[in-house]
């Protein structure tokens, strides 16, 4: 085996090479490689005629046109991905005999889709949605897929009903709104009738499903699944991944505006970053359980609507994830990357969670019907390592196989291709005891739908709580049903009767009279304040004016920048603005072109000398960006302007007094990000 990371990094690169195309300073042929001698005309019978219908060259173009779009995901229509790699902290062969997580020396090439559930392909990136978080690792023995979502649990747990939940989810069919939301009947009627739900909700209604950055979101696999050693033994595995930068999200009013301001606001802060060399960085973790200790819990480990509380079962990081290239081409890649939960390894295997169990046939159902029977052999599919079997012909064959054998046994090939037992590297099926007679019934341990939720309330900072109660009130306000309003708000009863009470009020339904959830525990882990941040790569909007300190501001931008700030010139034209002491600076976006959404702190340097109009936009800048919470630094000369607007003084707003101690303690504000106290 191979150990040299670059070797291994650029097998799949090459492999992706021979695909890649560059037409510039090209002749333009047909895909037949007939040159083209006019690309502007199409055949006609006189320069006034009709088409005709011989004309090849026309036929080709319109044709191909015609089927430019494959169909889009029924879910998780709206996404982006990265190439990158993963590296192996130390061996876990006493868990799992697959090789990539076996072997610390070997880098594995890997490709993460990022995307939203509910939306369409044009949805703005910024609604309140769950984010699919699907990682293809390139292994030497295969490809494997974690296919999951940023938010540990799901809304149901047989997928017997994810068609109903979907229909449920999508715009209303009578009149195609609303679009990538779930603020609406049809949705909200699916949650309360169907009460497994209940946990998933609490969760969609916080802060989790408005990520700031791709770059500062957790994901997790949902499921249970299993590790397999070379013994036999198998070990109960959930799998996360958590960002090195921490995690962030976005506050409601932001969200929606930013869905205007920059509808790609996530590709782009993923795409720009990776270009920039900051490229994304994860730890993949697993919480690890003894198959003796299946029952020991009060639920069902193979529940999709409960999680594995961290307290309670420790998650261990074993790697480094980092993307660091952005695709050539985000249809060839992304759109046709076919991920599936099935695709796994030796060493890792499935669980009987029926959720899981519905998933191996539908993601592989729907692989076929979008990209095509062949879209294993499409690059961004193919596996780094050989492979061969007697699968043959299909629409968009890529492979042309030479042999004229393609069956099992044979005696004319040498009964080749061969199998391979399992003691030389052959998958071989855990063999999990299975009994019980054929019933279409839940499990008993499966009925608890409140526990949890209840757990995720007590979890939460009082911030948290409250922006999860404005999320009830919001979407359940814009429910047209009044009943559907009741039967919701009686649910969040039986999970918190403060939480009811507060969205019962803000609706105008009655408080409901339902027995409140008796669970005292909570688990910090599941809190967004729980967690470690950095400044890298956050940005900061810096309004200057002509005739700005230059020194100054310079010193404030070189320090900044040393700790992975980034800051964003802003000023009333573009090109650029020239400060004192000779120093210039490029205007990296205007008033006009840029917005306070898009940064995540604000430094002014301004004096209230300005002109009117400037002073005016500078104050609008000023304002939305209190609004939200977020950091705010000022030359000493800008103070009255913050003054005049009543901001002055107030939490995570700076006045540079001191060059010296004011970087320090803008970069502090910029890493603690939000200041809830202006409240």
């Amino acid at each position: 085996m191979k150990n040299n990371n670059n070797d291994k990094m650029d097998k799949k690169e090459q492999q992706l090479q021979q695909f890649v195309r560059q037409n510039e300073g090209k002749i333009m042929t047909s895909n037949e490689g007939v040159k083209i001698s006019n690309d502007e005309d199409s055949l006609k019978a006189g320069d006034r005629g009709p088409t005709l219908i011989e004309d090849f060259l026309f036929r080709e173009k319109m044709a191909h046109f015609d089927r430019e779009r494959i169909p889009e995901r029924v879910v998780h229509a709206r996404g982006y991905g990265a190439y990158g790699e993963f590296e192996l902290y130390e061996s876990l062969e006493e868990l799992t005999m697959a090789k990539f997580l076996n072997d610390t020396a070997v880098k594995t090439p890997l490709f993460i889709r990022f995307s939203q559930v509910a939306g369409s392909k044009g949805v703005n990136e910024t609604n309140r949605d769950v984010r699919g978080f699907a990682t293809k690792f390139y292994t030497e023995e295969g490809n494997f897929d974690l296919v999951g979502n940023n938010i540990p649990v799901f809304f149901i747990q047989d997928s017997i009903k994810f068609p109903d939940l979907i229909h449920a989810v999508k715009p209303e069919p009578n009149n195609e709104i609303p679009q990538g939301q779930t603020a609406h009947d049809t949705f909200w009627d699916f949650i309360a009738n169907n009460q497994e739900s209940a946990h998933m909700a609490m969760w969609i209604m916080s802060d989790r499903t408005i990520p700031r950055s791709f770059r500062m979101m957790q994901g997790f696999g949902v499921h249970t699944f299993r590790f397999v050693n070379k013994h036999g033994k198998s070990h109960f595995v959930k799998f996360h991944i958590k960002p090195v930068l921490g995690l962030r999200s976005l506050i409601w009013d932001e969200a929606q505006k930013l869905g205007g301001a920059d509808a790609d606001y996530h590709r782009r802060d993923l795409w720009e970053n990776i270009e920039n060399g900051n490229y994304a960085e994860y730890e993949l973790g697993i919480q690890v359980l003894e198959e003796a200790d299946e029952f020991k819990f009060d639920f069902d480990i193979l529940d999709s609507t409960k999680l594995w509380p961290e307290e309670d079962i420790p998650v261990r990081m074993i790697g480094k994830i980092t993307l660091n290239r952005n695709v050539d081409n985000v249809f060839a890649e992304t759109e046709q990357v076919a991920l599936h939960p099935g695709n796994i390894v030796r060493g890792i295997d499935f669980t009987n969670d029926p959720l899981l169990q519905g998933r191996l046939f539908s993601y592989s159902d729907t692989q076929l019907y979008r990209v095509g029977t062949n879209h294993q052999e499409l690059p961004i599919n193919r596996p780094v390592c050989p492979f061969h079997n007697n699968q043959r012909d299909g629409a968009s064959r890529y492979i042309i196989d030479k042999d004229r054998i393609a069956y099992h046994k044979n005696s004319l090939a040498d009964n080749t291709p061969y199998t391979v037992p399992g003691s030389k590297g052959g998958f071989v099926t855990y063999p999990s005891l299975v009994d019980g007679r054929k019933v279409r019934e839940t499990a008993e341990s499966f009925e608890d739908h409140f526990s949890q939720a209840r757990l995720f309330w007590n979890s939460m900072s009082p911030v948290e709580k409250d922006h999860i109660m404005q999320a009830f009130s919001f979407e359940l306000g814009k429910v047209q049903n009044i009943s559907v309003r009741q039967q919701v708000v009686n649910m969040l009863g039986h999970i918190s009767t403060e939480l009811a009470t507060v969205v019962a009020t803000a609706l105008g339904v009655e408080v409901p009279k339902v027995p409140e959830s008796q669970v005292k525990k909570s688990s910090p882990a599941l809190s967004l304040f729980n967690t470690k941040h950095s400044p890298k790569t956050l940005k900061v909007g810096v309004i200057l004016e002509s005739g700005f300190n230059g020194r100054e501001t310079n010193y404030l931008l070189e320090q900044w920048k040393k700790v992975g700030l980034q800051p964003v010139i802003v000023h009333d034209e573009l090109g650029v603005v020239k400060g004192t002491d000779g120093i210039e600076l490029k205007v990296d976006q205007s008033f006009l072109t840029g917005s306070p959404l898009l940064y995540d702190g604000l430094y002014v340097g301004v004096s209230p000398n300005a002109n009117e109009n400037f002073l005016w936009k500078t104050k609008s800048f000023l304002i939305d960006t209190y609004n939200h919470f977020k950091p705010i630094g000022a030359s000493e000369a800008a103070a009255p302007i913050l003054e005049s607007i009543g901001i002055l003084g107030k939490p995570g707003v700076l006045v540079d007094q001191n060059p010296q101690t004011f970087s320090k303690e803008f970069i502090d504000a910029m890493t603690i990000q939000r200041f809830w106290q202006r409240v």
